[in-house]
């Protein structure tokens, strides 16, 4: 248990806990947000023979909710991740009920709503968040995730049990589990379609978001306590807008709630300049300084820049106009070639992710970003999964993408240097045939239709549409979600993501596509609801990805990184490679933006190495 706890220090770099009773252990490691003196983990309730509240807390003294509990024994012990927004209000009802605290922290009230509510008090739970609940008087765990899947669990069945963690290689320690990765384990690694609940390595399961997972004498059982359902939109336009900003304003203000430093990320793009305005706004309000926000830039990529099928226009622009027009504190993280190409830092985003990645240097930035961001600050707010909620991408407007009998996004990234179809080629024949990559992705696209709940009678166009958002929140979020967790937690960073409140995401999931669209562009509403905000010349920008470098000199570094991989016979991945196929791309020319097919080959090819090399995982096809 010390040991698989010990891989967690990222996650938690201020405290280790472990506790142990007769059917369980738990471990726990701290990145310690609210309550920095009391809200050590795992925390217990423990009996001290009273009946009712009396006397009750956290740790000796406390009581059970339903009875006499012999003194000293554990009710219920928790270890958690994550935050929840609305933990002052929960405190403040089950005091009402009788429950005294001993510390402030939103940890305790999670054990008390366990207490009070039993399996039902998820529900009442607004955050994100993951953990592990042992009920010690039912004898029986409760793995929990949150509704969007924010924060990361998951779990291994065993013959006796279970065992489970925020991250796999806190499982993959144990002496117990083999690192295998079998064939469905390589299709859902390469075919850019993350499924809810698989979790790549063999017999690893991941907590599907919405689910909690109870574990008990009888077995393993996965339970969904919510999800998207389709709801009929009664108010009009303007409503709807002014809806949306109300929301928004009451999330970021709770987001902010924390005891340890706290900025923003910003891009110069709607969705994070919402987020930094929203956020400046509301320490305004408090009394409290500016807000502080962080951007990733490249050096020499706003003087260089070269548009592409993505990206018109350089961030660094935007980026600043919104921090003078809010008056943020702002910092630019300018990144080079030599730090996105370092074989140290690639490490260290496969040890973050547990896996390799076909996106190489949006992994890479990104945890360098926050590498530079964790020296600042300990909590950030970001505008990840604006674009999923809002309709964003440009295949949500694209008819061919949207009428595709698959994944929308696939359509797209079919035309362009993000192929996934370049992995395939990328393989050995005979294990790209074996895997038919386009066979799993239908299969999941197929399973993915079946979840989705209509209201009777839609129109054709909202029935469509309905569909393929529901396919962005439950499968894309989900890629980016994880990029954004694993990166960031690598460094103790904890980021928060206001348009994941499920409270919105099921206000405008249910809104008419025609009014997400009202004004003709992407994300219509949320442009609305936070013009008043922010620079015109944002308001008027279109979408633009995070961005990825166009330094020549990074493509031509990759480059040889992977004809050094096929070069060399003992290279881990040299036996999955398609070397004729490699050599190919190698000798095809560089992309005057820098996204050729061979760049976006090399860094999946550099990934699945470095995996192999710092892993000790088994391939079994």
């Amino acid at each position: 248990m010390r040991t698989m706890t010990a891989t967690m220090a990222c996650r938690g770099p201020d405290a280790e806990g472990l506790w142990f009773d007769e059917h369980v252990a738990l471990g726990h490691r701290r990145l310690a947000i609210i309550d920095l003196a009391g809200g050590a983990q795992p925390m217990l309730v423990e009996g001290d023979g009273a009946t009712g509240f009396a006397g009750a807390s956290i740790g000796k003294g406390s009581a059970a909710r339903d009875g006499a509990e012999r003194e000293g024994s554990v009710i219920a012990a928790l270890t958690y991740s994550g935050e929840v927004y609305n933990f002052r209000e929960l405190r403040q009802e089950l005091r009402a009920l009788g429950h005294q605290f001993r510390t402030s922290s939103d940890t305790e009230v999670v054990l008390r709503s366990y207490l009070q509510w039993g399996d039902e008090f998820v529900e009442r739970l607004n955050g994100m968040f993951a953990f592990g609940l042992w009920d010690g008087r039912r004898q029986r765990l409760l793995l929990v995730r949150d509704r969007m899947g924010v924060k990361p669990l998951f779990y291994h069945p065993t013959p006796g049990g279970v065992l489970f963690s925020s991250e796999p290689k806190g499982i993959l320690a144990h002496p117990e589990v083999d690192a295998v990765v079998d064939a469905d384990g390589l299709r859902e690694l390469l075919s850019f379609v993350k499924t809810p609940g698989h979790g790549i390595y063999r017999g690893v399961h991941e907590v599907r978001p919405g689910h909690l997972v109870v574990v008990d004498s009888d077995g393993v059982h996965p339970r969904r306590y919510w999800g998207l359902t389709a709801r009929p939109h009664t108010d009009d336009l303007d409503t709807t807008v002014r809806t949306v900003r109300e929301l928004l304003e009451d999330i970021v203000a709770r987001q902010l709630i924390t005891d340890v430093p706290l900025c923003t990320l910003l891009s110069g793009g709607l969705d994070s300049s919402a987020i930094t305005a929203l956020a400046a706004a509301a320490l305004r309000r408090d009394g409290g300084g500016p807000v502080r926000s962080f951007a990733v830039d490249f050096v020499g990529q706003t003087e260089n820049f070269q548009p592409d099928a993505l990206r018109g226009t350089p961030d660094a622009p935007y980026v600043h106009e919104v921090a003078k027009h809010v008056g943020a504190e702002h910092t630019d993280i300018v990144l080079d070639t030599s730090a996105l190409t370092d074989p140290l830092y690639r490490t260290g985003v496969v040890i973050a992710s547990d896996l390799p990645n076909a996106m190489g240097d949006m992994y890479t930035s990104l945890y360098l970003l926050f590498r530079a961001v964790r020296q600042h600050s300990t909590v950030a707010l970001s505008g990840e999964s604006a674009d999923e909620v809002f309709g964003g991408y440009a295949w949500f407007h694209d008819e061919q993408a949207v009428n595709a009998d698959t994944f929308p996004w696939m359509t797209v990234m079919r035309r362009g240097a993000r192929d996934p179809e370049t992995a395939l080629e990328l393989l050995d024949p005979d294990l790209a045939g074996l895997l038919n990559l386009d066979e799993y992705r239908d299969a999941a696209y197929r399973q993915a239709l079946t979840e989705v709940d209509h209201l009777p009678a839609e129109d054709p166009r909202e029935h469509r549409m309905r569909e393929v958002s529901y396919l962005h929140l439950t499968r894309f979020v989900q890629i980016l979600l994880d990029r954004k967790d694993r990166m960031s937690m690598a460094h103790g960073l904890e980021v928060r993501v206001p348009f994941c409140d499920h409270r919105l995401v099921e206000y405008v999931y249910n809104t008419p596509w025609s009014m997400k669209t009202f004004d003709g562009r992407e994300k219509s509403l949320l442009r609305a609801a936070t013009a008043d905000l922010l620079p015109e010349s944002v308001v008027k920008r279109v979408k633009s990805p995070y961005p990825s470098t166009q330094d020549p000199a990074y493509e031509r570094t990759v480059r040889q990184q992977l004809a050094d991989i096929v070069a060399d016979a003992q290279a881990p991945a040299s036996g999955l490679l398609n070397s004729k196929r490699v050599h190919e791309l190698l000798e095809e020319p560089t992309d005057r933006t820098g996204f050729g097919q061979a760049r976006r080959a090399a860094e999946l090819a550099l990934g699945l190495n470095q995996w192999l090399r710092r892993y000790p995982v088994r391939i079994a096809v």
